[in-house]
């Protein structure tokens, strides 16, 4: 049984199946992971747990995750948090988008599990040594 002490990722995802697979390899690495389907609710996660890092999904019904990004970025108190945005859209200029709503990075869909632990470390890393 992992030790989960690398840090508490909120996931912020509408489709359970991805929810599943992202919690299962993240668990398996030593991270907790506390998931949202999604804006409402992820914003109460952020108020009930101690977040180290997010991963937004960027097509969600109802707030996609650029806009919640924004949001999240314009509340002080979860300001410093990374996000990172997971997403399917490839498109030219759809990182530069997500960046230029608040991401700290990008990761794209179908997610690589195989990499995806430590592209994860890097973003937690990076905030820890700042």
């Amino acid at each position: 049984m992992p030790d989960f002490s690398k840090g508490t990722i909120l996931y912020v995802e509408d489709n359970p199946d991805n929810r599943n697979l992202i919690r299962r390899v993240l668990n398996a690495e030593g991270y907790v992971v506390v998931e949202a389907s999604h804006a409402d609710q992820a914003i109460h996660k952020l108020e009930k747990e101690t977040i180290d890092l997010i991963l937004m999904d960027i097509n969600m019904p109802g707030m996609d995750g650029y806009t919640l990004t924004a949001k999240i970025r314009e509340m002080e108190k979860y300001s410093n948090i990374p996000i990172v945005a997971v997403t399917a859209n490839v498109m030219r200029g759809d990182r530069e988008k997500s960046l230029e709503a608040g991401c700290d990075g990008y990761i794209q869909k179908p997610i690589d599990i195989d990499t995806l632990a430590q592209q994860i470390e890097r973003f937690i890393t990076r905030r820890t040594n700042v």
